[in-house]
Order: C-alpha cells, then sequence, then structure tokens
C-alpha cells in the first residue's frame, strides 16, 4: 500500500489569522441597550468580543474585534435586549 501525504495545519487560534475582510455582515452594539450580560462574549466561536470594565460603572462596555469578526451573528441572535445589529459590511 502506497502512502499518502496530507498537508494538516498547525494548531493555533485565530489570533494570528486576520479573517474580517471576507465577511459580509459586522455587529454593531448599543451600549445604551446593552444589559452586561455577557452572553454576546459567551457565545462569539471567535472570541473576539472585548470586555471592558467602565471605572465606577458595574456596566461593563463590549466592543467586537472587527478584525477577527467573521459575522456569524451568533452574537445578535443572542442578545436577550438586541442591542446588537448586524449591518451589511461596505466593500
Amino acid at each position: 500500500m502506497k502512502a499518502t501525504k496530507v498537508l494538516v495545519g498547525r494548531p493555533g487560534t485565530t489570533v494570528a489569522n486576520k479573517t474580517g475582510s471576507w465577511r459580509t455582515f459586522y455587529p454593531v452594539l448599543d451600549n445604551e441597550k446593552c444589559k452586561s450580560c455577557g452572553l454576546c462574549a459567551l457565545y462569539c466561536p471567535e472570541g473576539c468580543i472585548i470586555v471592558e470594565e467602565q471605572p465606577g460603572q458595574k456596566k461593563k462596555k463590549y466592543t467586537p474585534d472587527l478584525d477577527f469578526c467573521k459575522g456569524c451573528s451568533l452574537c445578535a441572535a443572542i442578545c436577550p435586549a438586541k442591542a446588537i445589529e448586524m449591518k451589511e459590511e461596505e466593500k
């Protein structure tokens, strides 16, 4: 039996692979509507929702890192406050 070569990528994270350039939609967060539940960051498959503490406030600020966001819209679908809207990317 003849052996065949198989190409396999090295494991890693998307931090080394910017993927935002090929998405069709991107998330826009309305921090006024946001309830700081953290579900968007938890469910994001790329982990590209940045969570920032706001000095003197309980509420956190959530910001998508658009360099790594693939536009899957899971964050918008899971948001109970409907604080995330998907906008069409302009090319």
